[in-house]
């Protein structure tokens, strides 16, 4: 299979990852209408595994998806950047890490921290200025680092099964490379 196919299949399989695994379990945040749930795991993993523009794509797609198929329309614009630029940041500190020799995992953990950043920062930014106001926005801050927490132990839960998979693990090590 030539690597433009498996570009299409993994970036719809991560898209589909990202949605499913925001969707699956919630938990509301009433002040801001927001949710925390496990789909941040996902979204990190899109970067790590499909670098950053197919995880980009991937990670924004599917969680702005999940936003639309739950009902927060509102939010499925800046979902797309925010959890996409994510995907993004992760896939560069990945392909970083490998490059200069340190580990995978710090690798996830330094990706997981800027998921905190990027999500509580972003969401607070757009909820602030286009949602619920500032103030209100503020308040949905601990959740959000929750999330980004929650997101980053998931996603260190989840890489080593998928670098198991030899398909997987052969085509993240083919994505580091370019």
């Amino acid at each position: 299979m030539n690597r433009k196919t498996k570009n299409m299949i993994y970036s719809a399989l991560f898209a589909a990852l990202c949605c499913i695994g925001t969707l699956v379990f919630q938990i509301p945040v009433p002040a801001t209408q927001g949710i925390v749930h496990p789909g941040d795991a996902f979204v990190i993993l899109s970067g790590v595994v499909l670098g950053p523009i197919y995880g980009f794509m991937a990670a924004g797609i599917g969680s702005a998806l999940a936003n639309l198929l739950a009902g927060h329309l509102i939010w499925a614009p800046a979902t797309f950047v925010i959890k996409g630029s994510l995907a993004l940041v992760s896939g560069f500190i990945y392909i970083w890490c490998m490059k200069h020799g340190k580990s995978r995992y710090l690798a996830l953990t330094l990706a997981g921290i800027a998921n905190m950043v990027i999500v509580a920062v972003g969401y607070f930014l757009y909820g602030g200025a286009v949602v619920v106001g500032f103030p209100a926005a503020a308040t949905g801050i601990p959740m959000d680092l929750l999330q980004g927490f929650v997101g980053l132990i998931l996603s260190q839960a989840l890489y080593p099964i998928l670098h198991k998979i030899p398909e997987i693990r052969d085509y993240m090590k083919s994505a580091v490379s370019q």
